[in-house]
């Protein structure tokens, strides 16, 4: 099949699904260009049409993966429910959103440190300044998401439905079990996504109650 020209035949998200496919099964560094393009039958050229190089396609992948993430639990976290279930309706939300885009799960345990370390100036068509001003706002984004769920910890504990524990440490154990979700998840698999968020419920939250 000949592969399409630099138009908008393919649409942008549909490469960023296919780069984090790609990623999760070959890694960043092993990863190319080329190897992309061919998942939507765009020439390596034509690629570069719609990504200046690896580096901004991975930043994309991460990027759009949180956003959407956030765009879903911010409103639970900001709702007026008891912290108990706040926290139950935005693991559930993580999870599905995981399960139902493994590879971009998987992309936040494997790539973040290829995205700290990468050196885009060095490669063509790279822009240092404006890689790195949206890798800062990225990260930060990643600090907002991570808050939500130690603030609704911290919520729980003063109002009496959490027993004392250290917020931030129980968020980061959480959300770092979330993420290997997508390592091994597999929609063929015994436990469809609600399955394993109430399983992850069950763990967190009622390891919480006082």
């Amino acid at each position: 099949m000949a592969r399409k020209p630099a138009d908008q035949a393919v649409h942008r998200d549909d490469i960023i699904k296919a780069a984090a496919d790609v990623l999760r099964e070959h890694g960043y560094d092993a990863t190319t260009m080329k190897d992309i393009a061919a998942r939507v039958n765009l020439t390596a050229a034509s690629l570069y049409h719609h990504f200046k190089n690896k580096d901004f396609l991975l930043l994309a992948v991460l990027e759009r993966g949180l956003s959407l993430t956030i765009a879903t639990i911010e409103p639970i976290q900001q709702s007026d429910k008891p912290a108990r279930d706040k926290l139950s309706a935005m693991i559930a939300a993580h999870i599905n959103a995981i399960t139902s885009h493994p590879a971009s799960g998987a992309a936040m345990v494997f790539e973040i440190k290829a995205l700290m370390n990468v050196n885009t100036a060095a490669r063509g068509n790279g822009d240092s300044s404006e890689f790195t001003k949206r890798r800062d706002a990225f990260f930060e984004q990643r600090d907002y998401f991570e808050a939500m769920f130690r603030e609704t910890v911290k919520e729980g504990i003063s109002n009496g439905e959490f027993r004392p524990v250290d917020a931030a440490i129980v968020a980061k154990a959480m959300l770092g079990a979330h993420n290997w979700v997508g390592v091994w998840y597999k929609a063929s698999g015994r436990l469809a996504g609600d399955e394993i968020a109430a399983i992850m419920i069950d763990t967190f939250v009622t390891a919480l109650k006082k």
